[in-house]
């Protein structure tokens, strides 16, 4: 395996995870939102695969999909996004759960910045080698 096709690997897990902590931002940003069942906003979970390719592999993100977990009701008929029944939807961001995938992004992307960092200082000794 090169040195390119590790940092390449590395580079694309770091894209990812870019993604998965936008989208985890996006959520906590909304989860204190109200509205209609449907207009609520819904936690939204990026989809990653695997792609080999020669001697190594990337991740890609497939898509950003919005949560099926049910939304959040309650009954409030005073409240200006209530529908005809007097219901009102909250969000179903749950934020213990984001902020665990934030800390788990988190970790995997700066577990892919070290390995940039290494293979870097890999390059450079390589180099001082071929000087002496």
């Amino acid at each position: 395996m090169t040195f390119k096709s590790i940092a390449q690997i590395a580079g694309s897990a770091m894209s990812a995870q870019t993604v998965r902590l936008n989208t985890v931002a996006s959520n906590l940003a909304n989860a204190e939102t109200t509205g209609t069942e449907s207009s609520a906003y819904r936690a939204r979970k990026p989809v990653f695969q695997s792609v080999f390719q020669g001697s190594g592999a990337r991740v890609q993100v497939l898509d950003v999909v919005s949560s099926n977990e049910p939304l959040n009701a309650r009954y409030e008929p005073d409240h200006p996004m209530a529908d005809e029944q007097g219901m009102v939807y909250d969000s179903n961001v749950n934020p213990v759960e984001e902020m665990t995938d934030m800390m788990s992004a988190s970790r995997a992307f700066s577990t892919n910045l070290e390995v940039m960092a290494r293979v870097n200082g890999l390059q450079q000794e390589l180099l001082k080698m071929g000087q002496g």
